[in-house]
Parts: C-alpha cells; structure tokens; sequence
C-alpha cells in the first residue's frame, strides 16, 4: 500500500479528524509566509519583521506598524485554494472536527468551514482599544495613518503580536479538539513556532500525518510523513 492510499483508508475509516495548519496552506492562495526563501523575514526593512510585528513596536511606532502591516500582513482579496476547500467538505460530511490555525487570513471560513480555531487570531477582527467597537478589516485599510475609531480610539487588529499570549480558551478548545482526535493531519507549518507547535503533543492517537515541503523536528514522531506541497496532496483527496 502506498502512502497515499494510506492516507485515503484512514480518512474513509476516521470520523473526528483534526487539521492543524501554518503558512503553508495559504501559500497557495498567494499569501506571503514567514520563513520561507521568499518570506517575510527573507525580505529587507528597515527593522525585523520580528521586532515591527512585536507588540512593544506597535505601542512605540503605531505609524510605522500600521504601514507594514497594510503593506504586508493584510490579505484581502485572496481566494481559498483546494485543502481549504477540501476541509470544508470533510467538515460538511462529519468527518472533520476542528481545523486548529496558525493563519490570520481567515480563508477557512471563506472556503465554508465553521469550527476554526486561530491561534493568532484573525485579520478580519478589528477593536477600537478604548470603545471596543467592531470594524472590518477594510476600515483598517483603507484608514490613513493610524486607524482611529470616532470615539479617538486606536483600532487594533486582533492579531496577537510577539510579546502578546495566546488567548486561553482557543488554546483549551484547539488541545480539547486535538486529544479527541482520531485522526491529525498537521500541514504547512515547520513546527518550530511555540506555544502553538507543543500543541500537536496532546495528541493521543497512532495516526499523526505530517505534510510539509521540508522536513519538521516531529517527522520522526509521525505514522506518515509526506514532503510535498498540500496542492499535490489535497487535490488528490
């Protein structure tokens, strides 16, 4: 049996299939990564990406912050591709139970999935950090300067920042989804962002797959372990 029809048994056979995803999977779609040859932090500014994306930076420099940000961090206009599209079929057939993200896109939910959990929260979420008013992601983006809600608040994208935690009850609920899962496929992420990577540890099956370009420090943990593009893989599922 190859890998791939490995691949196809166990997800005939599973019924509560977890999705972790990274970059990767938006790749695809266009969206620029973090860490690849062509990603963000492979590009020249005038700072790190790390330290403009960082929340002191955003406290000190919100023009600069918010410059980048637009320029760089907001995804809009950008279409699900197939593993979006696929895990929203699972999910409408009961065969999927969560996708667990560290994607701010927000192209799951595009693509028609319900149960997404984003571990670094959503592009399309945007607070006014006095008032706490809603605003689309379009008013961040088409605001000049430092977007300001009326009341003079600092609209804030709710997108968490280096130096920023994790939000709590995403985390409970993405472990909670990971532990019942029967199936975890974990794609697109070289599993070296923490707390976010320690989460694929709550797993508590035999049927980790692991689907990644390169090669991750948790290949040797895995049941099956493809090296390859999620186009190549997804489109044959």
């Amino acid at each position: 049996m190859t890998q791939m029809e490995k691949l196809k048994q166990w997800i005939a056979e599973s019924s509560s299939i977890v999705f972790f995803g990274g970059a990767g999977v938006s790749t695809e779609s266009g969206i620029l990564d973090f860490r690849s040859v062509d990603g963000l932090y492979s590009q020249k500014f005038e700072y790190p990406p790390e330290t403009i994306i960082s929340h002191s930076f955003y406290e000190r420099r919100p023009e600069y912050f918010f410059r980048f940000y637009r320029e760089k961090m907001l995804p809009l206009g950008f279409e699900p591709n197939v593993t979006h599209r696929v895990l929203a079929r699972w999910e409408q057939e009961g065969k999927l139970s969560a996708v667990v993200t560290q994607n701010i896109d927000g192209l799951h939910q595009k693509a028609g999935s319900q149960k997404v959990y984003e571990l670094h929260g959503s592009v399309l979420r945007n607070y006014c950090t006095r008032c706490r008013k809603f605003h689309s992601a379009e008013f961040v983006r088409d605001a000049a300067g430092v977007p300001r809600c009326a009341c003079g608040g600092i609209v804030k994208p709710d997108v968490v920042l280096y130096e920023e935690g994790l939000d709590q009850d995403t985390i409970e609920k993405s472990v909670m989804a990971i532990r019942r899962a029967d199936l975890l496929i974990v794609a697109g992420t070289s599993l070296t962002v923490y707390p976010a990577a320690g989460l694929i540890n709550y797993y508590r099956g035999n049927r980790l797959v692991l689907i990644n370009r390169d090669a991750t420090p948790y290949d040797r943990y895995a049941d099956l372990v493809f090296h390859e593009s999620l186009g190549v893989i997804f489109s044959q599922l």
